[in-house]
């Protein structure tokens, strides 16, 4: 047996056949070629050898008592952890119609007895070979995919950033307090949290969503960065002024829109573009752009939408978080949804 691989790594072929001499044969040509075998004397045996290690080719015998090769066969073609290991398939018979089954159940190869062992060095080498190229691949794709995502996950990093850095100088143009943005993004993600608990919305609010609208909620005012600062600035508007402010929501959506691309970024910035357009919509349709109503107004605005109002009420201290919730009551079913200020105030206390 002159042939031998010469790049062998230690590959592990397993052979499983009910017959002693067949496994004998087998085995002194496979080793011939510089590989490690494995013996099973049935189809039972084998699976329990492979839960403890995997070969990197199976030898099997069709015909055997209890799990033959095919039933060896699919079966580990069915499971996630085997599914790639190549099977060449051993018969005394080369019957056309059990090499078909063969493969139709996912085998590669298939040999007959009496086995010649040119024939079998040289299947058993090819089905390595493509088994090492197919696995390289893989890794090959495995390690680009993670680059890819962590290229991905960098530029959605740094895009958050810009946002922020843009809000920052939005809430800064409109003489907001420095920890406004903060505190509201933390309020919005406390009281979504007490959200998900109440009946009336825990199928609406998931896990991703509380985390989503924290960091969303702060760009509800984006933008404001189209919108000249004196009029940002100034106390009391004109109507082509307020025509003017009133923009921001659509403005801000747009910015927002220009980012919105195929990955899992979308989450972020779909619920960004959501608030950013419909956190000055009123629940009993009075407010803009588009004079939206009640369930009409997506969630995630209506929640930014009461939690911006309790924030502003109590910036320095103005009034207290109770004084707050007092004055939020009388604008509740026109401004804000009753369901969710009823949850305002049993959280009252969490809020910052």
């Amino acid at each position: 047996m002159a042939y031998r691989e010469q790049d062998s790594d230690g590959e592990k072929i397993l052979i499983v056949d009910d017959v002693e001499v067949n496994r004998m044969i087998l085995e002194e040509i496979i080793q011939s070629m510089g590989y490690t075998t494995i013996l099973a004397d049935s189809g039972e045996n084998a699976l329990e050898i492979i839960k403890e290690s995997l070969p990197q080719l199976v030898l099997t015998d069709i015909s055997m008592p209890g799990i033959d090769g095919y039933e060896l066969c699919r079966r580990l073609k069915n499971n996630d952890r085997t599914r790639g290991i190549p099977i060449i398939f051993i018969s005394a018979f080369d019957n056309p119609q059990d090499i078909l089954e063969g493969f139709r159940l996912g085998g590669e190869d298939y040999i007959t007895k009496p086995f010649i062992p040119e024939v079998v060095q040289a299947r058993v080498g090819v089905r390595l070979r493509l088994y090492k190229a197919n696995s390289e691949l893989q890794e090959t794709n495995r390690l680009l995919q993670a680059s890819v995502h962590e290229q991905l996950e960098q530029m959605e990093t740094e895009k958050k950033n810009i946002l922020y850095a843009m809000a920052n100088v939005v809430a800064k143009n409109a003489n907001y307090q420095k920890e406004h943005m903060k505190r509201l993004g933390r309020n919005c993600k406390i009281l979504a949290q007490a959200m998900q608990l109440s009946p009336v919305f825990e199928n609406k609010i998931s896990d991703t969503y509380i985390d989503t609208i924290e960091l969303a909620a702060p760009l509800c005012d984006i933008g404001n960065i189209g919108i000249p600062i004196e009029i940002l600035q100034k106390e009391e508007l004109t109507e082509e002024e307020t025509a003017i402010i009133r923009n921001h929501t659509e403005i801000g959506a747009q910015l927002l829109s220009d980012l919105y691309v195929s990955s899992d970024y979308n989450d972020f910035i779909s619920m960004s573009i959501d608030i950013a357009r419909y956190h000055h919509e009123n629940w009993d349709g009075s407010g803009y752009p588009n004079g939206h109503k009640a369930e009409n107004i997506p969630l995630a605005a209506q929640i930014v939408s009461i939690a911006d109002r309790y924030c502003t009420l109590t910036a320095n201290e103005a009034c207290t978080g109770k004084e707050a919730m007092e004055i939020i009551s009388t604008e509740t079913g026109k401004r804000f949804n009753p369901d969710i200020y009823k949850i305002c105030c049993k959280i009252l206390r969490q809020l910052c």
